[in-house]
């Protein structure tokens, strides 16, 4: 099963851990424009990275469709300015499991992801560093003695490691604390973003936490502040979901008139499906739905975004007949016997 279809202990608020690698090539340009040096660095790296193993396929941006680089796009395992900036030039190895997915051409040469549900970073880290190991001994790194790996991007030298666990917090935002709650980690050299990532807005109360810092630091040591903060920030959701189940009769109204909806529904929006499934997967993680399971509420974020839709109905629709197909898909979800 796939990754971003699995839950862990912490999934009730940490739903998932990524660690990307910044990498660079020795003898080779940085943020490469021209037609002839882009063809040695994908040859190079295609030729190197089929060697390392696990299971990594290849495929360039510009030979796939439209939905299936959108549908990677949702899951996370590529960036939307990815697609946008470099689909003539960029192209992706990528496992069967989806939790290794390597962006080749992108703002650096290579740039490693591993994924995991849940927190669980110190693994992720693993077998980022493991992958990571190997590309260098095959490749060879651009690498400063006195600074680190060097990149494309200032801010990403030192261990280019970037960091980042997305959040749920549906009670802090119920509450009103989640400003205060992210305004306070954000001074501890944490960035906020988007579900997307930079520059994109949070939906259905998803948040990204992630390091700043690059440099200066230990890879050890930018997962274990990150976990530090991760912690407190699942420590204040509990609680404020503690605070919220007190009055048990509007929060169960709230979520069992959120569960009405997704399965009666006709048609409805991806954005609406998104805050409503906020809702619904905090009353699946409070046992207030027992009709659902953790399955389930990963099938329905999944397969409820555009992309994803269209994959899994394997057809191509317009926005209207969309929103009709997904209120279709989330009765069928809803509905399979576990």
């Amino acid at each position: 099963m796939n990754w971003y279809l699995q839950s862990s202990d912490h999934s009730d608020v940490a739903v998932s851990t990524r660690i990307r690698l910044a990498r660079n090539l020795q003898g080779l340009k940085f943020n490469i424009t021209k037609k002839e040096e882009r063809e040695i660095l994908e040859k190079k790296i295609k030729e190197g990275l089929y060697h390392i193993g696990y299971g990594l396929n290849y495929f360039k941006l510009k030979d796939m469709d439209d939905i299936t680089k959108m549908s990677l796009v949702e899951k996370n395992l590529i960036s939307p300015e990815f697609v946008l900036n470099k689909n003539e030039t960029g192209s992706i190895l990528i496992n069967d499991e989806e939790n290794i997915c390597i962006m080749i051409g992108n703002e650096d040469h290579i740039e490693i992801q591993v994924f995991n549900s849940g927190l669980d970073l110190e693994n992720t880290l693993n077998l980022s560093v493991e992958i990571d190991q190997k590309i260098e001994e095959t490749l060879g790194y651009a690498i400063s003695k006195k600074y680190g790996y060097l990149t494309a991007c200032p801010n990403n030298v030192g261990t280019g490691l970037r960091a980042s666990v997305m959040v749920h917090l549906p009670a802090l935002s119920k509450t009103k604390n989640t400003k205060k709650v992210l305004e306070t980690i954000h001074n501890f050299g944490i960035n906020i973003r988007g579900v997307y990532g930079e520059n994109t807005e949070s939906t259905g109360d998803m948040y990204q936490i992630s390091n700043q810092q690059t440099l200066g630091m230990t890879e050890q040591e930018i997962i274990q502040n990150l976990k530090v903060i991760v912690e407190k920030i699942m420590k204040q959701e509990r609680q404020a979901r503690k605070i919220l189940a007190k009055d048990d009769i509007s929060l169960e109204d709230l979520i069992d008139r959120s569960y009405g909806i997704l399965k009666y529904c006709k048609k409805i929006s991806s954005e609406e499906t998104r805050n409503l499934l906020s809702n619904i997967k905090l009353g699946t993680d409070l046992g207030i739905l027992e009709e659902l399971t953790d399955l389930k509420v990963q099938k329905l974020y999944l397969y409820t975004k555009p992309a994803n839709l269209q994959k899994f109905l394997g057809r191509q629709y317009e926005s209207l007949e969309r929103d009709m197909k997904r209120a279709e898909v989330i009765k069928q979800i809803l509905e399979e016997k576990d």
